[in-house]
């Protein structure tokens, strides 16, 4: 790790990581951040609701898979440790599970020593990297030390497809990432979507992502689809991440209020 992580913070840009920060109502975040968090909320007032809902999805999600037998995950995007990250939900189920988690914010990094408190019988780790740059990410020895890739891994990008807009080629990325995971492995993938917008609204919220100074793509459910072609998709299936296995009743917002798509889908 970099001997120096906080030399490296840029705070005179918003970065997605301190901005959800700032949604969950964390502390770690700087006034580039919550400005850029507030154009985008006067675009879309309920955001915060939704970085609730999309992290209440993560839980559920990583639930499910330890219940199912799966002991690694893989977190790409992991942001700054919160409350119920992958591997505290993982290790409360089987504590023999491993966990890799990446992120490319430098503060992200600062504060790897609270995700790295792993249980004794399993193991965490934190890269630094982008998932821009998959081949990074799958050669890195730490990886290697704390994941077999000969068994089923869960692949979580939780809330960070919608930061990679159509020329880094985010379908591309998800395919080769998936193409290094075994039969068995999982796919766990949330993604803003702009299923609920009219023409007016999406170009507001266009143009208030664009102002926000953060690169932002908001994708269909059709487009959402295509990251999982030739998966098998976990009932129920693709929709709102509201709607993925809640368990017990619960007031929930109505999805147009949180505009965030889910799916868990399993690699033949």
């Amino acid at each position: 790790m970099d001997s120096d992580p906080v030399a490296r913070i840029d705070v005179s840009k918003p970065h997605p990581a301190r901005r959800y920060d700032y949604w969950l109502g964390g502390k770690d975040n700087f006034p580039a951040d919550r400005e850029s968090a507030e154009v985008v909320a006067e675009a879309f007032p309920t955001i915060r609701l939704a970085a609730l809902e999309n992290r209440n999805f993560l839980r559920r999600a990583v639930a499910y898979l330890a219940d199912e037998g799966v002991r690694q995950f893989l977190d790409i995007g992991a942001g700054l440790p919160t409350a119920g990250n992958v591997h505290e939900i993982a290790q409360s189920i089987a504590p023999e599970s491993r966990i890799v988690y990446v992120d490319n914010d430098p503060i992200v990094l600062a504060h790897a020593n609270e995700l790295l408190n792993s249980s004794p019988e399993g193991a965490t780790a934190y890269l630094d990297a982008d998932i821009r740059d998959p081949g990074r990410i799958l050669a890195n020895p730490e990886l290697a030390r704390v994941l077999d890739l000969g068994k089923p891994v869960a692949l979580m990008l939780v809330a960070v497809l919608h930061f990679l807009v159509d020329e880094d080629e985010p379908y591309e990325l998800v395919r080769t990432l998936c193409d290094a995971l075994p039969s068995g492995s999982y796919l766990v993938m949330t993604h803003a979507t702009s299923d609920y917008m009219s023409a007016d609204e999406l170009a507001e919220t266009n143009a208030a992502n664009k102002r926000s100074g953060v690169p932002f793509r908001l994708r269909s459910t059709a487009e959402f689809a295509r990251f999982f072609d030739g998966f098998d998709l976990v009932s129920p299936g693709i929709g709102s991440v509201t709607a993925w296995r809640p368990g017990e009743w619960r007031a929930h917002p109505r999805a147009e209020a949180v505009a965030m798509l889910g799916a868990v889908a399993r690699i033949p």
